[in-house]
C-alpha cells in the first residue's frame, strides 16, 4: 500500500463548489466553468499514489494546481470531490483533534518564503515542531543543534532569521522539518527564491539528507531542471490534470503527450540522463579461457570484443583481433586483456562521456563491487542526446509481444 493516495480528487473554488462539481462531472472544462459560474478548477480527477521514503517531485505551469494538491496532503485545502488517505486512512475523515495531531506527528512543511518566526532565535525556530509537541526543552534542544549541524549551520544558534542570508534561512526551515521527525516533508517551490548556487547547493543538501533519513518528500516546482535533479517519480500537471506520472527517465524519453513534450525539449539530457539510460545486457564474459575456447565462442557469436573477469571484477577487454594475433599459445585469453575503464550506471551521460568517447569499444557499466553489470554502446550516446536522429526503444519488458 502506498503511504499517500489521492483517488479521483476534483478541487473547485467558489461559493457553490459543490454545484460546480456536478457540472465538471457533466463534462465541462475549466474556462468555460470559469466563464459560465465564476468558479476556478483548481484539480480535475487526480488520482496518484505517493511511496513511503521517495522524494516525489509535482511539477507543472503557474496555475497548474500543484500548489493545490500539495495543501491537500495536510489537508489545509480540502477537496470538493474525492478522498486524500494516508496509511489506507481517509484523512478527510479525521475530527479536528486527530487532524491537528495528524500535522504535529506526521507532516512537517517547508516554505517558498521561508516560514521562520522573525523573534525567535534559530534554534528555536528548527525545535519549534518538537515545542507544540509537548517535547521537554532539553531534549528538543539537543535535536535542533544536531539538525543545525547538519544543514552546516551550526554556530548560529543564537542569530534572528533577519540576520541570516535567504540560503541560510532555508536551511533553517529544512532542519526545522527534519527535526520534527515527521514521516512526511512537503515543500513548496522550497527553493525557488534563491540564486542558482545556493539552490543547487541546497538541492544536493535535500538528497542527501533524504537519503539519510528515508523520509517521504513531496516537492513542488515549476522547474524541469530542479525536478529532474531531485526525483525518483514526477507527476506533470496541466489546468489541474495530472498528464504524465513516471520516472525522470519516462518523462524525457517517453513524453505521454505534446505539453510534456514540449516542456522537455530543451532539457540538457547530458546533464539529466544517467549511464543507466543506455544499459545493455552484459557481453561475452572471458575469464579462465584458454585463446582457442575463446576465439571459438566469438567466431560463433560474431563478437569482436570480450570483457575480461578475474576474481567476479571486470578487468578489462580482449579483441578478437588480438586473439587470433596471439594464435595457439597457451596462455589464457584473458591474459591478452587491454584496459578500458568501466563506468557506474548512476552517473550522469554529461560525466561519463570522456570515457565512452576515448574508448575504441563498449564500454562496461559496473558497480560498487566492480562487477560487470552491462555495457554501452556508443552509437546510443547520440540517438538518446540527440532524439530528432533516433527512435529511442522502449525497456524489453515494455515492448508488445511478437
Amino acid at each position: 500500500m502506498a503511504l499517500i493516495e489521492l483517488d479521483h480528487v476534483t478541487t473547485i473554488f467558489g461559493r457553490d463548489d459543490k454545484a460546480a462539481l456536478a457540472k465538471v462531472k457533466a463534462g465541462m472544462g475549466k474556462v468555460e466553468l470559469l466563464e459560465q459560474t465564476g468558479h476556478t478548477l483548481g484539480l480535475h480527477d487526480v488520482s496518484m499514489d505517493i511511496e513511503a521514503g521517495e522524494i516525489f517531485v509535482v511539477m507543472g505551469l503557474s496555475g497548474s494546481g500543484k500548489s493545490t494538491l500539495v495543501r491537500h496532503i495536510n489537508r489545509l485545502i480540502d477537496p470538493t470531490g474525492g478522498e486524500v488517505r494516508i496509511d489506507g486512512e481517509n484523512i478527510l475523515a479525521l475530527s479536528p483533534k486527530a487532524l491537528i495531531d495528524l500535522r504535529r506527528r506526521r507532516i512537517a512543511m517547508v516554505f517558498q518564503r521561508f516560514g521562520l518566526l522573525p523573534h525567535r532565535r534559530v534554534l528555536d525556530n528548527i525545535a519549534y515542531g518538537l515545542e507544540i509537541r509537548g517535547v521537554a526543552r532539553k531534549e528538543r534542544e539537543a535535536t535542533a543543534r544536531d539538525w543545525l549541524g547538519r544543514v552546516g549551520l551550526e554556530g548560529y544558534e543564537a542569530s534572528y532569521p533577519g540576520a541570516l542570508s535567504g540560503g541560510m534561512q532555508q536551511r533553517v526551515g529544512l532542519a526545522r522539518a527534519l527535526a520534527s521527525d515527521t514521516d512526511i516533508i512537503l515543500m513548496d517551490e522550497a527553493f525557488s527564491a534563491l540564486d542558482p548556487l545556493i539552490r543547487s547547493e541546497l538541492q544536493d543538501e535535500l538528497v542527501r539528507l533524504q537519503r539519510a533519513t528515508g523520509k517521504t518528500v513531496v516537492f513542488i516546482t515549476h522547474d524541469l531542471d530542479e525536478a529532474l535533479r531531485l526525483a525518483d517519480r514526477i507527476a506533470i500537471l496541466k489546468d489541474g490534470q495530472l498528464v504524465q506520472l513516471g520516472t525522470p527517465n519516462d518523462i524525457l524519453l517517453r513524453p505521454a503527450d505534446a505539453y510534456v513534450e514540449a516542456f522537455v525539449r530543451d532539457v540538457n539530457r547530458a546533464r539529466a540522463l544517467t549511464v543507466d539510460t543506455l544499459k545493455q545486457p552484459p557481453a561475452l564474459r572471458i575469464t579462465e579461457e584458454t585463446i582457442a575456447e575463446a576465439l571459438a565462442v566469438m567466431r560463433q557469436t560474431r563478437t569482436e570484443v570480450g570483457y575480461v573477469i578475474e576474481d567476479g571484477r571486470y578487468t578489462g577487454v580482449v579483441t578478437r583481433a588480438s586473439l587470433e594475433e596471439a594464435g595457439a599459445s597457451t596462455a589464457t585469453a584473458a591474459s591478452l586483456s587491454e584496459p578500458q575503464p568501466g563506468i557506474a550506471a548512476d552517473m550522469p551521460i554529461e560525466t561519463a562521456l570522456p570515457t565512452l568517447l576515448d574508448a575504441q569499444h563498449p564500454v562496461a557499466i559496473v558497480n560498487g563491487s566492480g562487477e560487470l553489470t552491462g555495457i554501452v554502446h556508443q552509437k546510443d550516446v547520440s540517438d538518446v542526446l540527440n532524439p530528432g536522429r533516433g527512435a529511442v526503444a522502449p525497456p524489453e519488458d515494455e515492448r508488445p509481444a511478437t
